[in-house]
């Protein structure tokens, strides 16, 4: 087991809800479009699926979609929506878990910075070589993630604003020693009161991203902003970076 947190029956009861934003058509149909193109007609697999955000409409157009997550509340809400035929899930921890087909698949996929869920730099290395060893060679690994906006604090603060809608508050705290960060979700709730929620995490810098695929035998191919393709930029708040598997034949 790793050190991710389970997200538990409450939490996943709500999830949709509180991502709710990320279900808006302009967040979810260009992450879509991206992925349908780089798998390339051959399957996907998704790591850490969730309630099926991505996963699902991935699957509706027609590309063969897996998924590995490890939180068993949050596959019951995913199969409300879609069957184990129409979207196979394996229970466990994407560091490690393997799926049947592994080595065949044409892309694997890691979005909404959940690779952060990983709390340890060595099981964020195994992440990465769990992906490699579901690709088969010139397969494609996605992940998308936030960059720490380290250079928003002060000397001896240690606390960020990252949303402050009224529905949503949202302070994330870092370490910069350990790389550890809590994020901290303040909710109205709909009897007036506020509902709170942390989430750790350890983030990731892109070029420690980049180290960990060399390790694990693949080749950065592409980073941009967004799933749009936006130029990644030194002021840049978050990066879609696509990995190649090297082909040691080649």
């Amino acid at each position: 087991m790793t050190s991710s947190e389970i997200w538990d029956e409450e939490t996943a009861a709500t999830y949709d809800a509180d991502a709710a934003p990320q279900f808006r058509p302009e967040v979810l149909g260009p992450t879509v479009d991206l992925l349908e193109r780089l798998a390339e007609g051959g399957p996907a697999l998704e790591f850490a699926i969730g309630t099926g955000r991505v996963g699902i409409p991935l699957a509706a157009r027609g590309v063969p979609t897996s998924g590995i997550e490890l939180s068993e509340p949050m596959v019951a809400q995913l199969r409300r929506k879609v069957s184990e035929k129409q979207l196979p899930v394996t229970v466990g921890d994407m560091a490690t878990t393997v799926v049947p087909g592994a080595g065949a698949f044409s892309l694997v996929y890691l979005v909404w910075n959940t690779i952060s869920n990983l709390r340890t730099q060595a099981e964020q290395v195994q992440c990465f070589r769990n992906a490699a060893r579901h690709l088969r060679p010139g397969g494609r690994f996605v992940i998308e993630l936030w960059v720490p906006p380290i250079q928003r604090l002060l000397p001896g603060e240690e606390v960020v604003p990252m949303s402050l809608e009224e529905e949503h508050l949202v302070f994330d705290t870092y370490d910069v020693v350990t790389q550890a960060c809590a994020s901290h979700h303040y909710y109205k709730a709909d009897d007036g009161g506020i509902r709170y929620g942390v989430g750790q995490f350890r983030y990731i810098w892109p070029s420690e991203c980049d180290l960990m695929a060399q390790i694990a035998g693949l080749e950065l191919e592409s980073r941009s902003t967004d799933w749009i393709g936006s130029p990644f930029l030194s002021t840049s708040g978050s990066h879609v970076s696509v990995w190649r598997k090297v082909d040691m034949l080649r």
